[in-house]
């Protein structure tokens, strides 16, 4: 499916205020309703948006104490990559994980219950099989950009 400048800019919009009336979002691609709206139809029916969510804010529910980590692994195979990935996803208190290159194997962000209860986690990650060779953690002390999960249009243009 090729976006021409009206998808994108409703993909744009969206992304940010998944809320936004019919008519706000037409006037704000300077389309009539009709038209914007099987704009917006013909995207939701080939896949591209996939549905519409509320962001929350978990600290307000429950308060965690975020902090992300450095790991690298002792071995560096599918198998101790797979190992390590399958106790992440089964790990509630991860709440985001990346696999990156340069000396480290990955980052992730734990969100846990107080210090003492991280530490308990690491702990119990040190003493398992999963072959941690060596972890660094940072304190989150302040937020300065919350990800939104939206995107700009200049995300598709070159």
């Amino acid at each position: 499916m090729r976006l021409d400048r009206y998808d994108l800019k409703i993909l744009e919009i969206l992304s940010q205020d998944g809320r936004i009336t019919k008519s706000r979002l037409a006037e704000a691609i300077n389309l009539s309703v009709s038209p914007c709206w099987e704009r917006v139809r013909r995207l939701e029916k080939a896949g591209i948006i996939t549905g519409y969510g509320a962001r929350l804010a978990p600290s307000v529910l429950v308060k965690r104490t975020p902090v992300w980590v450095q790991i690298e692994l002792k071995a560096h195979n599918a198998e101790s990559f797979a190992r390590f990935e399958a106790l992440v996803h089964a790990t509630p208190e991860v709440t985001e994980c990346v696999a990156v290159g340069g000396g480290v194997d990955y980052l992730i962000k734990v969100e846990a219950d107080s210090i003492d209860a991280y530490q308990r986690l690491i702990d119990a990650w040190l003493t398992s099989d999963v072959g941690i060779e060596r972890y660094f953690t940072y304190i989150v002390t302040k937020t300065v950009k919350h990800p939104k999960g939206g995107f700009s249009r200049d995300d598709f243009v070159d």
